[in-house]
Parts: structure tokens; C-alpha cells; sequence
């Protein structure tokens, strides 16, 4: 997985842009109450796209030998990303198991990467995909399980406007795909978070 260089955030221009969308939807952006609201939408998404300043990889750089053979599982690990199709929040909770092959990590840093890669514009499938393939080369897993539900609210407040519908993906790789044994014990220990999540 290669990461691109990061590029700097342009404050000043993002700003601009929201002078420009304010002007054409109708609205008077030197009025008192929008005034400062261009350079405040700059600022929230330069925090809400920080992931793209961030390469993820570096949460797993490090890792402790411990010979352990078992599936290592956290689960609901609350996030928020922002929909690349129509830059609307989408937010919910993943649920992250792997396999080690002799080579653990803190699990914060698993908490990490998910907001790393849910700190940037996104689809769901794609980030699912990313924290199961770094998760892999990274920490040389086994295997690895990736589960991600998620309220969109591209769909819930626009559209086809249909609130409390919850979008689920998963991603598994090596042995919590290919053996059928591991894949049973992977989903029986995400199960209790996988049915019935409310948000």
C-alpha cells in the first residue's frame, strides 16, 4: 500500500470556496452570522481531513515479540469519515481482529489507524479494505478481520432520506478468510457487535 505525500492545507482557499458557496446558494456571507463561518469551515476540515497529513503505517512501526498464537480482537471503535461523494459525515463503528504471527500491538494504535484512515474523504468500502490490508503487511498477520457499520448521512438527511439505516462491510485476509475454522471463531467473537448495533 502506497501512501502519496501529504500536501499542506490550504486555509485561505478553502475559505474562499465557502465565501463562493455561501454567495451562490443565496446567502450574504459579510452578514454578521457568517462572517467568520468561511475561515471556522476551513479550520473543521482541516481537522476533520488530518488523516490525509497522517500515514497510518506509523501507528504499527511499533510492535512487541510475543508468541502468541490467538486471535487479538477490539471491537467498537467509534470513528467519523467524511462521504468523498458529497462531503456529508458518515460515522459509526469498527470492529478490527487479527491473527498475529508472532508480533503484537498496543491496541490503541489499532484505534488509530482506523481514524487515520477515517480522517480523510472516504467511502466505507474503501476504508474497510485499507485497515484490513495494512493491518496485514504491516504487522506480517495471519489474518486479519475488518468489520465497519456506519451511518451515512448522505443517506439518511438527503436522497432517498431514510433515517436508522446502517451500512455493514467487512474485509477478511489469509487464515480469517481461507480457513473455515478461523473465519467461524472470528465472527463469533464480533457477533455480539455486529447484531443489534444502535447509533
Amino acid at each position: 500500500m502506497q501512501e502519496d505525500k501529504p500536501r499542506k492545507v490550504d486555509m485561505e482557499r478553502i475559505a474562499a470556496a465557502v465565501r463562493e458557496i455561501l454567495i451562490g446558494v443565496g446567502e450574504d456571507p459579510d452578514r454578521e452570522g457568517l462572517r467568520a463561518t468561511p475561515m471556522r469551515v476551513a479550520r473543521m476540515y482541516a481537522e476533520v481531513f488530518s488523516g490525509l497529513q497522517e500515514d497510518p503505517r506509523k501507528h504499527l512501526r511499533t510492535f512487541f515479540t510475543e508468541q502468541y498464537d490467538e486471535l487479538v480482537v477490539l471491537r467498537d471503535i467509534p470513528f467519523h469519515s467524511m462521504c468523498e461523494h458529497h462531503l456529508l459525515p458518515f460515522a459509526g463503528k469498527a470492529h478490527v481482529a487479527y491473527l498475529p504471527d508472532g508480533r503484537i500491538v498496543g491496541i490503541s494504535k489499532l484505534a488509530r489507524v482506523v481514524e487515520a484512515f477515517g480522517r480523510r474523504p472516504q467511502v466505507q468500502e474503501r476504508m474497510t479494505n485499507q485497515i484490513a490490508d495494512l493491518l496485514m503487511e504491516e504487522l506480517n498477520a495471519k489474518g486479519v478481520a475488518v468489520i465497519v457499520q456506519a451511518t451515512h448521512l448522505c443517506m439518511t438527511c438527503r436522497g432517498v432520506k431514510k433515517p436508522g439505516t446502517i451500512m455493514v462491510t467487512s474485509a477478511l485476509r489469509g487464515r480469517c478468510k481461507s480457513d473455515a475454522r478461523t473465519r467461524s471463531e472470528v465472527m463469533m467473537l464480533l457477533h455480539d457487535s455486529t447484531s443489534g448495533m444502535s447509533m
